[in-house]
């Protein structure tokens, strides 16, 4: 696992061992990042359920002024640290540990949601309803969301409150891009 692009380009990044974290393929991050491209350059980016961190990482690496990281594994804080000081990013992130749904209620409280992050981003355990909880929390957010998901995850679960702007199928997962309806 590499940083694709950037300022840390080519940077080799550890992960957690294990399965409990699920690296994103590299064909599938540069598919992601093409896609967002022309909103990261001094975006805020919040990644939840962060692993390793590299899509974090990538955003700050492509540009974003600031990443907040939220992961709960002490191996994966771990990881997460690492990488940033190897890709030589730490001075623009955070990272908070805890649980991601009281990460996003703290966050939410102590900020104004609708300007707080330009982009975020979850890749929650798969097929455990975590994104719709993440989802009814953050309500309030205009910011783009992009979910990381099984394949078979139904996105219309989402359609009453988002937008779908996008779906991108890869082979075994799929990226989910949604923004606030407008009431």
């Amino acid at each position: 696992m590499r940083v694709i692009a950037g300022t840390a380009r080519r940077l080799l990044l550890k992960a957690p061992p294990g399965k409990n974290t699920r690296p994103t393929s590299d064909i599938t991050k540069e598919t992601l990042f093409n896609i967002i491209n022309e909103r990261l350059y001094q975006a805020r980016f919040l990644d939840l359920f962060a692993g390793s961190g590299a899509i974090g990482i990538e955003a700050l690496s492509r540009g974003a002024r600031e990443a907040v990281f939220v992961e709960k594994s002490a191996e994966a804080l771990s990881c997460i640290s690492y990488n940033l000081k190897h890709t030589r990013l730490d001075r623009y992130a955070t990272i908070l540990k805890m649980e991601v749904i009281k990460a996003v209620k703290i966050l939410s409280d102590n900020t104004d949601t609708d300007s707080a992050f330009d982009i975020i981003f979850l890749d929650p355990p798969y097929n455990k309803g975590l994104e719709a909880e993440c989802l009814q929390l953050l309500i309030h957010s205009s910011t783009l969301i992009i979910i990381e998901a099984d394949k078979a995850l139904n996105a219309a679960l989402f359609e009453d409150c988002w937008n779908i702007i996008k779906i991108k199928e890869y082979k075994n997962n799929k990226h989910i891009f949604l923004s606030r309806r407008q009431v």
